[in-house]
């Protein structure tokens, strides 16, 4: 019988360990903790689902109002175009140019015309270019100061 009480007392002792041990992991902070963190998880969630619902529905609304839109303006097209047949009284309105974006060619007169210089050309090729470092500089030595030709080079025409 000694055995029997032992093995008794053993396993309600297993037993009352097992039933604190999970008494104790379900009240401490840290679950609390983890529990908290896992309903604000949800929370954040469902806040962007609600967020995501909002961005689509508001897409979609400005697709059809943007189709309405698209719809109206061919009615006032179309309801312009009959107006100007029947007020033009046999004289038929004036068209404008078809204009294609797709075709990249430049018409002539503005093909010919030839970008701003950023320098000064030459005007024969013996002279020096601007870039030399005796450009501008003549043989002759600058006029003194105070004379009229001193005096004119300040000047603004």
């Amino acid at each position: 019988m000694d055995n029997l009480t032992l093995i008794i007392a053993l396993t309600t002792l297993l037993a009352g360990l097992a039933v604190g041990v999970l008494i104790g992991r379900r009240s401490s902070a840290g679950v609390q903790k983890q529990l908290d963190a896992e309903r604000e998880l949800e929370e954040a969630k469902q806040q962007h689902q609600q967020y995501q619902s909002s961005v689509m529905e508001h897409f979609t609304d400005t697709a059809h109002l943007l189709n309405n839109l698209t719809h109206s303006y061919s009615e006032v097209h179309e309801h312009l175009a009959r107006g100007a047949s029947q007020l033009c009284e046999g004289e038929t309105p004036i068209a404008l140019p078809e204009h294609n974006p797709a075709s990249q060619e430049l018409p002539q007169e503005l093909a010919d015309i030839s970008p701003p210089l950023d320098y000064a050309p030459k005007t024969s090729t013996n002279e020096p270019g601007m870039l030399n470092e005796k450009f501008g500089l003549g043989d002759s030595p600058p006029p003194p100061a105070g004379s009229e030709q001193s005096d004119k080079i300040g000047e603004v025409q």
